[in-house]
C-alpha cells in the first residue's frame, strides 16, 4: 500500500515563542525543549507541529507520513527522480528519509496509528420534509462550549514549482491516490484505502513551500467558533468560514505568524477504497471554495521564495 495518513509537518522559524502561542492558541499542546517546540492533539503522544527555533526565515523542513512498504519506497523513489537519504540534523534514521524530485524532504515511518477520535453527538439538521431535530434547540448559549480542540491533523498542503510532476511522485513512489485536481494548479492526494479525501495537497509555486496544515474538529459549528476565536487573539488575517467544493469540506483558514496557515475542518469526503472513486479535474472556479468570504489577496503566496529573492539580491 505505502502511504498510510498524515503524521506531522516540521517547520525551521526564527523564534519559538509567536509560534507555541499561535499553536497553543489553536487548541495543541506543547512541549517546549530548547529550540525545538513539538505541538500535538489531546490524547496523541506523537506531534502534529514541530517547530524548530533559531533559523533566519520560516522555512518548511519536512513532512512526515505513515507508510508501510518502506524498502519499496526506497527503491522506487531513485528511479523517480527523488533521492534516498539519511536523518537529517537533530533528527534519527528512524523509519525512510526521501527528498522528492523538488527538494523537498519526506519522512516516512511504519508505525501504528494515533487512536481515533471518540465519536460526538451526530451533528443534525432539520432540513425540508426531514425534521430530525425535534422539542430542544441545536444551538446553546455560547459561554457554554469549550475552546475548539484539534482532534487530529487530517492533512498538510505545500508549495510545488511542477504540480503534476509531484502528483507523480507521490502516486508511482508514495503508492497514494490522486483524489481530484484544478488543472495544474492544485491537486490533493489520499491513501489508497481508508483516507480523508486528501492527505498531502500542492499548491503552484515558483518553489517549494508550506501552505497549511489541517486539523479536524467535531462539526461545522465547532470550525465556525473555533476560527472566530483564533482570529479574535491573533489579529492575523483569516478566510472562512466556508465550504470546498474539492473534498468537500467545511473550513476556516488562520494565518500563522509567518505568513502560512492554519485549517479547521469537518465533514471531509471519505475514500474507503481508491479503487472506487473517480478523480475529477475541476474548474478555476472551484479549486478553492463553493462558497466563502472573498479569497485573501496572499492567500496562496510562497512567503519562503520572497526569501530566497531577497538572498538572491542582497
Amino acid at each position: 500500500m505505502a502511504v498510510l495518513g498524515a503524521l506531522s509537518v516540521t517547520l525551521e522559524i526564527p523564534d519559538l515563542e509567536p509560534g507555541v502561542k499561535f499553536y497553543t492558541d489553536a487548541g495543541l499542546l506543547s512541549d517546549v525543549d530548547g529550540s525545538v517546540a513539538r505541538l500535538r492533539c489531546e490524547g496523541h503522544k506523537r506531534s502534529s507541529v514541530v517547530l524548530l527555533g533559531g533559523a533566519p526565515r520560516k522555512r518548511l523542513h519536512h513532512i512526515s507520513l505513515r507508510a508501510d512498504d518502506l524498502p519499496g519506497i526506497a527503491m522506487r523513489a531513485g528511479n523517480s527522480g527523488g533521492k534516498v537519504g539519511s536523518g537529517p540534523r537533530r533528527f534519527d534514521d528512524e523509519g525512510l528519509w526521501i527528498e522528492d524530485p523538488h527538494g523537498m524532504l519526506i519522512h516516512l515511518s511504519d508505525c501504528e496509528p494515533d487512536p481515533e477520535p471518540e465519536a460526538g453527538p451526530p451533528f443534525e439538521i432539520n432540513a425540508p420534509g426531514r425534521l430530525i431535530r425535534k422539542r430542544r434547540s441545536a444551538i446553546l448559549p455560547s459561554a457554554s462550549y469549550p475552546p475548539a480542540k484539534p482532534l487530529r491533523l487530517g492533512h498538510v498542503l505545500v508549495f510545488s514549482p511542477d504540480v503534476p510532476r509531484s502528483v507523480s511522485f507521490m502516486t508511482e513512489v508514495l503508492g497514494m491516490g490522486l483524489a481530484d485536481r484544478a488543472q495544474d494548479v492544485i491537486a490533493f492526494c489520499c491513501a489508497r484505502k481508508n483516507s480523508d479525501h486528501h492527505v498531502v495537497a500542492f499548491a503552484k509555486s515558483t518553489g517549494v513551500g508550506f501552505h497549511h496544515a489541517s486539523f479536524l474538529v467535531g462539526d461545522p459549528d465547532e470550525v465556525g467558533r473555533g476560527g472566530r476565536a483564533l482570529v479574535a487573539k491573533t489579529g492575523r488575517g483569516d478566510w472562512g468560514f466556508g465550504r470546498h467544493t474539492i473534498g468537500s469540506n467545511f473550513f476556516h483558514y488562520i494565518q500563522d505568524p509567518w505568513g502560512s496557515w492554519f485549517e479547521y475542518y469537518s465533514d471531509m469526503d471519505y475514500i474507503d477504497d481508491y479503487a472506487h472513486w473517480l478523480p475529477q479535474n475541476y474548474a478555476m472556479a472551484d479549486s478553492l471554495a463553493n462558497w466563502g468570504p472573498p479569497v485573501p489577496h496572499d492567500f496562496v503566496h510562497n512567503y519562503e521564495m520572497d526569501t530566497k529573492l531577497e538572498t538572491a539580491s542582497a
